[in-house]
């Protein structure tokens, strides 16, 4: 068994060490992760500059790139054996519902995903890194769950972990991904030099929240186990659309 360490918060993240701490001893891992923290960065490739690998004293491989760069590089040629999983997190925060679009967390799982490696994001539901060990010991539970009895097909799992010190013994819960209101208005800053800055505003509130939720779940006190796929296709709609394009 090998295992691919990814996170978007970067290689110093005290969310990538603890995963790191959650997969020991379940194989041999190999971490490469972002040299500074590239929160918001979705998919993002980095094709306009050349990307360099180094190495921190503690063996962790980092890149001056975006999470699925790091992903990416790693499958490519960085590492000499290819992963059996990818794991990324633990995120210093949720990515629960349209969050899910923007995660670099998420975008790190899917780029092995991508290339055909089981993948799992995790997530903490909220930030400051608070009850870190627990949302650890969850993750192991669910990795060594997903060992002992792999998913059928390729499969990408999104989980987001209440910050509780009891987070490995609350239910587990296989939810949607819900959606959130639009983001708060921007935020306006005065540079030193009297320029306007702005700020995206912070994410809006959860929308739709109901039962079967990944909002619904986290918020009742259960770890939330997101099945993901890439295809965006409106397959429900798709007669609809044959049909508005024959009347053009």
């Amino acid at each position: 068994m090998r295992i691919l360490i990814a996170n978007d918060d970067g290689y110093l993240a005290p969310g990538l060490a603890a995963l790191v701490r959650a997969c020991e001893g379940l194989g041999d891992l190999d971490v490469v992760a972002p040299e500074q923290n590239a929160s918001g960065t979705s998919n993002s490739l980095t094709l306009n500059r050349p990307l360099s690998v180094y190495t921190a004293s503690n063996g962790y491989r980092y890149i001056n790139g975006t999470p699925s760069d790091c992903v990416h590089l790693a499958l490519t040629g960085v590492l000499d054996a290819r992963p059996d999983l990818v794991v990324s997190g633990i995120n210093n925060g949720a990515n629960m519902g349209d969050d899910t679009l923007y995660s670099g967390t998420v975008a790190a799982a899917m780029e092995g995903f991508l290339f055909g490696i089981p993948a799992i994001a995790f997530s903490q539901v909220d930030k400051g890194w608070r009850e870190l060990e627990a949302a650890s010991r969850v993750a192991r539970s669910v990795i060594e769950h997903v060992l002992r009895q792999p998913p059928s097909g390729p499969w990408l799992l999104n989980v987001n972990i209440p910050n509780r010190a009891d987070a490995d013994r609350l239910p587990r819960s296989v939810t949607r991904l819900g959606r959130r209101h639009a983001s708060e208005p921007l935020i306006r800053q005065d540079s030193p030099r009297g320029d306007t800055m702005y700020w995206i505003g912070p994410a809006g509130d959860a929308r739709e929240a109901g039962p079967g939720t990944d909002f619904h779940a986290t918020s009742h006190g259960q770890v939330s186990i997101t099945p993901m796929q890439v295809d965006l296709t409106e397959h429900a709609r798709l007669p609809d659309w044959r049909a508005w394009l024959g009347g053009v």
